[in-house]
């Protein structure tokens, strides 16, 4: 629940040169081949690969790798180099990269930006991947002592396909079931990330156990279409809906032993559906919330940049700025006018810091507009608005809650409160509430808990929370 993924920029105009000989060095500038960098991110960094080809009037196009997230070809869906100036826009995580090419077309030097901006140096190289090899002993290897079966389905609300794979234990069907549901951002089934595939290895976990697994892409990442820039968390609602009504057409699968576990994002969806649906027989909230997004996002926010090493008031600071950017947020509706207003509360907010502080922001103020386009994305305008204490309120199945004691993204024990909280008041009287000691937002055995030990971790969900969950499951789904 890391990740803020708005909108893209509009795509700047090509005005042709007046002059002959500009005209010809300007075809003659080409920025087509690949290229390499990498972002620092909650001190995480996220190496890059860029493949592009460019036509003659500089419109660009190509993919993008993010092979510490073990994500390939990343569609770039608009391009274009003007003069030395380049924009690469990725609308399916949101993401807009502007920069501009060096003398000698080595290298270009910008900024990405997707929430929050981060400079961002591209070089040139000829290798066209890089590899990643990351020792990750959990990851499952085949032959695997269950059937795999790739399936598909539709969300015939808004015709979206939703592609997944289904694991089924071999003996007597029919079988109880948990659907995954990944966390925030374009995740693909086994919601890798650094190198983890943490729903690969639950699936794995779970399925040896007797219980079969749907994992599913989001919105338009692997075979899933839709386009989740334009999607909110409840279209993942409908989504996850959608694969119990497809688990119930499936003679292997027990339709009266649905299940869904949700991590992160995840964690709210699960809820969510479950008040909307008798099928669902129980759910399990791996790091989910009990505290409007917002709420979330300050506290978040906070704890990440102290185990940053961000001082106090560079903490107070962004914590301002988020509260009036989402006040403004939360009253305009029309997008234009709302980015107008955020500018002028961000003058109001250089001119109040220290003298210090005031060159160092407006440092931002380039990039700071486009800043303020993608946090008014509809996932993101819903994220923060939303509280999932009415639909918790509502489920009425046996819930199981679990939290890293060590998450930094999800504040373990003000959730686990208010989850439990708003279950008691709904009146539940079947849900389980458990703190695990050293794990991280990942459920990784950690030190620290800071995100940007994930990716240095090898082991990717610790055998604790494995084993909570399953030995859970089990007693819910006995016949």
């Amino acid at each position: 629940m890391l990740t803020i993924l708005p909108a893209p920029l509009p795509l700047l105009a090509q005005k042709p040169e007046t002059k002959p000989a500009k005209q010809t060095a300007t075809r003659k500038k080409s920025v087509e081949g690949t290229w390499k960098g990498a972002l620092a991110v909650s001190g995480i960094e996220l190496r890059l690969v860029v493949h592009l080809k460019q036509k003659a009037n500089g419109t660009l196009t190509g993919t993008m790798d993010s092979p510490d997230q073990n994500a390939t070809g990343i569609q770039i869906t608009k391009g274009q180099l003007k003069g030395n100036a380049v924009l690469l826009e990725v609308s399916s995580i949101r993401g807009v990269f502007e920069g501009k090419l060096s003398a000698d077309g080595k290298k270009v030097v910008g900024t990405w930006t997707q929430g929050a901006a981060l400079p961002l140096t591209l070089a040139r190289t000829t290798t066209e991947a890089i590899a990643v090899e990351l020792e990750r002993p959990q990851n499952p290897k085949k032959p695997y002592p269950y059937q795999e079966e790739k399936v598909t389905y539709k969300n015939k609300k808004d015709n979206t396909k939703l592609a997944g794979t289904l694991t089924i234990p071999k003996g007597n069907a029919p079988f109880p079931v948990v659907v995954l549901i990944t966390g925030s951002g374009p995740q693909d089934r086994d919601e890798s990330l650094l190198g983890h595939k943490p729903f690969l290895v639950l699936s794995d976990y779970l399925t040896r156990l007797g219980i079969a697994v749907l994992r599913v892409d989001d919105r338009g990442v692997g075979g899933s279409t839709g386009n989740i820039a334009l999607s909110t968390t409840d279209d993942f609602v409908g989504d996850v809906l959608s694969g119990v009504d497809y688990l119930k057409t499936r003679k292997e699968i027990d339709p009266k032993r649905i299940g869904l576990i949700g991590h992160s994002e995840g964690g709210v969806i699960a809820p969510a559906a479950a008040a909307r649906s008798k099928d669902v027989a129980f759910i399990v909230m791996m790091a989910g919330t009990g505290l409007p997004g917002s709420e979330i996002l300050f506290m978040q926010s906070a704890l990440i940049a102290k185990a940053s090493g961000a001082p106090d008031d560079a903490i107070a600071l962004n914590r301002k700025t988020m509260e009036r950017m989402f006040t403004i947020m939360k009253s305009e509706k029309d997008n234009d006018i709302a980015v107008a207003r955020m500018k002028e509360e961000w003058t109001k907010i250089k001119a109040e810091a220290p003298a210090e502080k005031q060159k160092e922001l407006s440092a931002a103020d380039a990039s700071i507009e486009p800043q303020f386009r993608q946090l008014l994305n509809p996932w993101f305008r819903y994220f923060i608005d939303y509280d999932p204490r009415p639909a918790l309120k509502q489920v009425t199945c046996p819930v199981l809650a679990i939290n890293g004691e060590l998450d930094l993204q999800v504040p373990a024990k003000e959730d686990l409160a208010e989850i439990e909280a708003a279950l008691k008041a709904g009146g539940n009287k079947d849900y389980t509430l458990v703190l695990l000691p050293k794990l991280n937002h990942l459920f990784q055995t950690t030190t620290t808990g800071s995100p940007a030990e994930y990716g240095k971790i090898k082991e990717t969900i610790a055998p604790l929370a494995l084993k909570t969950m399953g030995d859970w499951i089990l007693k819910r789904v006995a016949k």
